[in-house]
């Protein structure tokens, strides 16, 4: 069975591919066996020879037609044996046909044809000549014996010689044709496989979108919710005015998520089919390892972070004690760059994949409309610079819902935008912070935190540390996927960052994370 679905080989036997063909074989050879053993007859009485012997050897010679389909060479060649003792007209036809339409050398058969017909030729002369010779009343002028005998032996070589080349030509061109035609239903199949991987690669990378972006929106609010209905529990009935004013907190938070949850799914309801197609085409990002610009720092003593010591890490305790060097006295100020760099050094992004990743950052991890050249809303968040948008400019109001919530946090701010920085970048940035915050108040609650943001030429160092929990501390009982750190390291290698997470050796755990501007 072949790709197109056609049983070619039914399987004859021995050297047959089907059955019909060595039925005729076995026909031909018959009456060439036959044609032959008359003719041997002929030609005993002419020789002397016994007629048992030379019936038996025309039967011999005529039988071999039935090898021609597997040795044509040399059934022509017993063919141009017994031409000679005038045998063989039906051998000599079919040997030279089946020998003109296989694959043989054309030096070949063109020798063997001319054997062929010198032979039949030589034969015509002679035996013209006796007839002539035979008949007194017959004179024919000289030309006549060797007229007669060069056509009949160019009518016995030619036809089927030319029939056997151009039946060769056209079965190869239509073998050929069916090998075009399952190489192109391969490549069909092949390119259908293709596509349902690169649906299904994008069915799965929409599905992490669309967790990522709910995880960000409803996390942080519903864990302050959490923390201000406890604290509204408690002083409910000793401090009615601290109880109103938690009460009115837990209000705003749930009034700020459903708003950022309404605009998520009122825009997935509308659709994208710009955003879908890119995102059907457009390969994931790599994961980049750890700049340099993220190695351990002389000391760590500095409080701030973004969740537990049971918290799960993105790193080793190694790696989570490394401080960006965007808060060391020396560090160098280009740790985008080295990012860039070691992306050119290990092959990883070459010039196209990088526009396609850049492209992947803008519009695909970030929900942002600087990705797409028509811009509008992102699905299932909101446009990166528009006045909601989450900035580096909000990360005052979003330290203080978590210090409105018990949290000792303190912000430290280094530098300052110089105007360059992409509205992606802010936005991650501020992602990375509010999600290492709700970390701290899942799993160490009442923890002193502190969360330091660096300016630098082309790219922003982030890092989030908070200490162990107060011993005693109640737990806010809120549940935890997992999944917010891996999400953050997702946002912060689509742009080409570096993003290391762990337990301190204090006991605490620390979130560190360096954007560059280039990517985005």
């Amino acid at each position: 069975m072949t790709e197109t679905g056609e049983n070619r080989t039914r399987g004859g036997p021995w050297w047959w591919k089907r059955p019909r063909s060595a039925v005729l074989d076995v026909t031909l050879a018959a009456v060439s066996a036959a044609e032959c053993a008359l003719q041997g007859q002929g030609f005993a009485d002419e020789t002397g020879l016994p007629g048992v012997l030379a019936t038996l050897l025309g039967v011999v010679v005529g039988a071999t037609l039935v090898l021609r389909r597997r040795w044509p060479i040399a059934v022509v060649l017993v063919a141009i044996a017994v031409i000679p003792a005038d045998m063989g007209t039906v051998l000599s036809v079919v040997g030279l046909y089946t020998l003109a339409a296989a694959e043989v050398p054309r030096r070949i058969t063109g020798l063997l044809a001319t054997m062929a017909a010198l032979g039949i030729l030589a034969m015509a002369a002679f035996r013209l000549d006796q007839s002539v010779g035979q008949e007194p009343d017959f004179n024919p002028p000289g030309w006549f014996v060797p007229l007669v005998a060069v056509a009949l032996a160019i009518g016995v070589t030619a036809p089927p010689v030319l029939l056997g080349l151009y039946v060769g030509a056209r079965r190869r061109l239509v073998e050929s044709l069916r090998e075009r035609a399952d190489g192109l239903e391969r490549e069909l199949s092949l390119l259908a496989d293709r596509a349902e991987e690169r649906a299904e690669w994008a069915r799965n990378e929409e599905r992490t979108r669309i967790a990522r972006e709910m995880h960000d929106v409803v996390a942080h609010r519903v864990s302050l919710m959490v923390v201000h209905a406890a604290a509204l529990q408690a002083v409910a009935l000793k401090d009615p005015q601290k109880a109103a004013k938690n009460a009115a907190l837990v209000g705003d938070m749930g009034r700020q998520a459903l708003d950022e949850l309404r605009t998520m799914l009122g825009v997935l309801r509308s659709g994208d089919p710009d955003r879908q197609g890119k995102d059907a085409v457009r390969a994931p990002s790599a994961v980049s390892p750890l700049p340099a610009a993220l190695a351990p720092a002389p000391s760590a003593a500095a409080p701030a972070g973004s969740t537990s010591p049971a918290a799960p890490s993105g790193g080793g305790p190694a790696a989570a004690t490394a401080a960006p060097a965007a808060f060391a006295p020396a560090a160098p100020a280009a740790a985008g760059r080295a990012a860039g760099e070691r992306e050119d050094s290990r092959g990883e992004v070459p010039g196209d994949a990088r526009g396609r990743n850049s492209a992947a950052a803008d519009g695909s991890a970030y929900g942002t409309a600087d990705g797409r050249a028509g811009g509008g809303a992102h699905r299932g968040h909101r446009p990166a610079g528009s006045p909601d948008a989450p900035s580096l400019a909000q990360l005052e109001v979003l330290v203080g819902q978590s210090r409105a919530a018990g949290m000792a946090v303190e912000l430290s701010v280094e530098g300052a935008p110089d105007g360059a920085c992409p509205p992606t970048v802010e936005q991650t940035a501020y992602r990375v912070v509010q999600e290492a915050l709700t970390n701290v108040h899942k799993h160490a609650a009442g923890a002193a935190t502190r969360v330091r943001v660096a300016h630098r030429e082309a790219e922003v160092a982030l890092q989030v540390e908070n200490e162990p929990a107060a011993d005693g501390a109640a737990d806010a009982g809120l549940p935890s996927g997992g999944n917010g750190l891996v999400g953050m390291r997702e946002r912060v290698t689509a742009l080409g960052g570096g993003f290391v997470s762990g337990p301190t050796d204090a006991g605490g755990f620390r979130v560190s994370a360096i954007i560059p501007y280039a990517r985005s």
